[in-house]
């Protein structure tokens, strides 16, 4: 292949764009930002997990709380009507007034038990609810800093892709200097050799795989006209021919 000796610089001014242009490609796509943000984000299911479970025991508790409030208030109503009757002078009958009082007292008994019971529910639901709170407060903080670390992360993909699009619009040019077959030999050795397609030979050496050229080698380009498209035979990229080249 032969292309203009000024053309084949260009592939350098190409390489060294679309080089940075795969830098910043290879920065965008691994920001501390984004591993933290895949962190955050698993941490904010998981306490969003717990939280939703914890409120189901909440709310469990709230009922059995209710319910117990309403036993012994059902109890000690009933307590109130038979201590009325008494007091009242509603029961004459000695066996009706011995039962009545048989009865206040297992009622006293049973309010006693409820009263045992609820304030142990009080407790499990307060227990429940501060456990909750501080799920609803670390996800609270959670989603707090994730929206911290998203904004950082989104203001670097701004200047990274601000980055690219410059260039882009540096490589616009360039490209336009460089004939059609020796840009397509171009891109396909990028896509072949990890994005390095041109190399300078500099001080007999090959700028892509970095091995120093041998006499005989050199001696074989030495004798290449200065349009001839060179290829390194370690590594098969272009070798772009230059002053420092040490031919």
């Amino acid at each position: 292949m032969k292309a203009d000796p000024s053309a084949q610089l260009r592939l350098l001014d190409l390489q060294q764009l679309d080089s940075a242009a795969d830098q910043l490609r290879h920065q965008r796509a691994h920001l501390p930002e984004s591993a933290q943000i895949a962190e955050l984000t698993v941490r904010r299911s998981d306490v969003l997990g717990r939280s939703r479970d914890q409120q189901i025991v909440v709310d469990d508790l709230t009922s059995a709380q209710e319910k117990a409030d309403a036993d012994v208030e059902q109890v000690r109503a009933r307590r109130k009507r038979d201590q009325d009757r008494m007091d009242q002078g509603l029961i004459a009958n000695p066996k009706d007034l011995e039962r009545m009082q048989h009865e206040l007292e297992s009622l006293e008994r049973r309010i006693t038990t409820l009263e045992d019971e609820e304030l142990e529910v009080m407790e499990d639901l307060e227990a429940a609810q501060t456990e909750l709170t501080a799920m609803q407060t670390d996800l609270a903080e959670t989603d707090e800093r994730l929206a911290e670390v998203t904004a950082a992360r989104d203001e670097k993909y701004a200047d990274i892709d601000a980055e690219l699009a410059r260039v882009a619009g540096d490589r616009v040019p360039v490209v336009a200097d460089v004939p059609a077959e020796l840009l397509g030999l171009y891109d396909k050795l990028r896509a072949s050799k990890a994005g390095v397609a041109a190399s300078e030979l500099r001080a007999r050496q090959c700028g892509g795989c970095m091995i120093s050229l041998d006499p005989a080698e050199l001696a074989v380009i030495r004798a290449k006209a200065d349009d001839e498209v060179v290829r390194c035979q370690e590594c098969q990229r272009i070798l772009v021919r230059t002053s420092e080249s040490g031919l």
